[in-house]
């Protein structure tokens, strides 16, 4: 894990889920989840888009920044269909759905009409790839 994650991790514990800097204000979890092919925990800072009516619903993008190849958090997540969060002073098991088509276009525009960088994220990966948008939903 890169040292810049580890001290938003470190933060986000030590502020109830709050953090400075470039996420000020932003909605921010933290995104638990196994190596497919190490089997070893890995813990992932990201922003996130809540559900508009469901408080168990949030919604994550898999924009690594522009990148041309999906994050390795994004294979993760998908392969295993669960994970787990931590929101706020909260930590919870989640299922994972792979958001496709149109749903997944109205999304990935709200967050980049609320967040601009995810609009410059799509920018870069134009032609390469589609940035992925997984719902991350509360498990029972």
């Amino acid at each position: 894990m890169s040292d810049w994650n580890q001290k938003i991790i470190e933060e986000f514990r030590a502020n109830e889920g709050r953090v400075g800097g470039p996420f000020e204000g932003a909605p921010l979890v933290l995104v638990h989840h196994r190596g497919r092919r190490t089997g070893r925990e890995t813990v992932a800072p990201m922003m996130y888009l809540p559900h508009e009516t469901n408080d168990d619903v949030i919604y994550v993008f898999a924009s690594k920044g522009g990148a041309p190849e999906n994050p390795d958090w994004y294979y993760n997540l998908t392969a295993a269909g669960t994970g787990s969060v931590e929101r706020g002073t909260e930590t919870y098991a989640v299922t994972v759905r792979d958001v496709t088509g149109d749903e997944r276009d109205t999304l990935y525009a709200e967050q980049a009409r609320r967040y601009p960088g995810f609009a410059e994220y799509a920018e870069k990966t134009a032609g390469i790839r589609t940035i992925p948008v997984l719902e991350l939903s509360r498990s029972a």
